[in-house]
């Protein structure tokens, strides 16, 4: 009965990734027919909804404590994270733009030590060299490029989300009786309303409301982030959160791909060496999670 559970939740994680990582050349295709503010609006707001919409029917309640924080996360996770990621998109690579916002946790670990007290030890130590030369070799300062921008944004959007990763800690040590999927629905109606606003002064084209654009924004909202949280929440429930982390690895690699057969994006030396050096960081950062997770789980086992 385990077996078969621990089956369905890899299979959950295993179907989201594949539409998170999917989702990259989405949204770069997407950005031909709305500007980014429009975009992030529409994506947003309609998945802010629908997750509300999922509350209501699941039964679940609406109200919350922790107003104050629950904004700062929605600032840092929808408005800084997506914003800043679909930002990249306008003049960056689909899988590039993927891979530097997927270091999110090579900044949680940094970030970890002075505002969690968490001191980088053994391993930790070679992981933040490795995503620090992969930025560099992706990055490549000495022969700066048209996208250096949109790169540099990418990597902000990573640290804007490790950033809420430490936020939503603090909250769940502070309040652990709130609900996951009402926390991430009040989050991301917060985090819209500045992106709301910027798409509203921001001057743009008016949106070119086609088929392709229309099925780009009910991926985004419906399949990306109403189902995709579900299924998040599903298998974290059941999988440890290290190996649930190490598994949804596989979506910046499918954003490379995907972005490679459709886009034509073909990653140069200093690039593909740059992606391998922040895999193997993030393999290294999910083993010390699991490691770190089941020494507790043993510890509380003999207690």
């Amino acid at each position: 009965m385990h077996k078969n559970t621990t089956i369905k939740a890899f299979f959950a994680l295993f179907i989201l990734t594949v539409f998170w990582g999917y989702n990259w050349v989405v949204m770069k295709n997407a950005l031909h027919y709305a500007d980014v503010f429009q975009f992030v609006a529409l994506r947003t707001v309609i998945g802010a909804a629908s997750l509300f919409a999922i509350i209501i029917a699941l039964g679940k309640p609406l109200r919350i404590n922790h107003i104050p924080t629950i904004i700062l996360l929605g600032l840092l996770q929808t408005s800084g994270f997506t914003g800043l990621l679909m930002w990249a998109l306008v003049e960056g690579g689909a899988g590039k733009t993927a891979v530097l916002t997927y270091t999110m946790p090579f900044w949680v670990m940094l970030l970890a030590w002075p505002l969690l007290g968490e001191k980088l030890r053994g391993w930790q130590w070679l992981a933040a060299i490795f995503s620090a030369m992969g930025i560099l070799f992706i990055l490549d300062p000495l022969h700066l490029g048209a996208d250096q921008f949109s790169m540099l944004l990418a990597v902000l959007s990573g640290v804007s989300w490790a950033l809420a990763v430490i936020v939503a800690k603090k909250l769940h040590k502070a309040a652990p009786e709130l609900d996951l999927l009402t926390l991430t629905a009040w989050q991301m109606l917060f985090g819209s309303i500045p992106v709301v606003i910027a798409a509203w002064l921001v001057a743009a084209p008016a949106i070119q409301w086609t088929s392709y654009f229309v099925g780009a924004v009910i991926y985004n909202a419906l399949i990306c982030n109403a189902l995709a949280w579900l299924l998040w929440l599903y298998a974290l429930q059941r999988l440890q959160a290290g190996v649930a982390s190490m598994a949804s690895m596989l979506a910046p690699v499918i954003g490379v791909l995907a972005a490679w057969i459709q886009l034509n994006e073909v990653p140069d030396n200093s690039e593909l060496v740059g992606m391998v050096l922040i895999g193997l960081s993030l393999v290294i950062i999910s083993v010390v999670s699991i490691k770190k997770h089941t020494q507790i789980d043993v510890a509380m086992g003999q207690d």
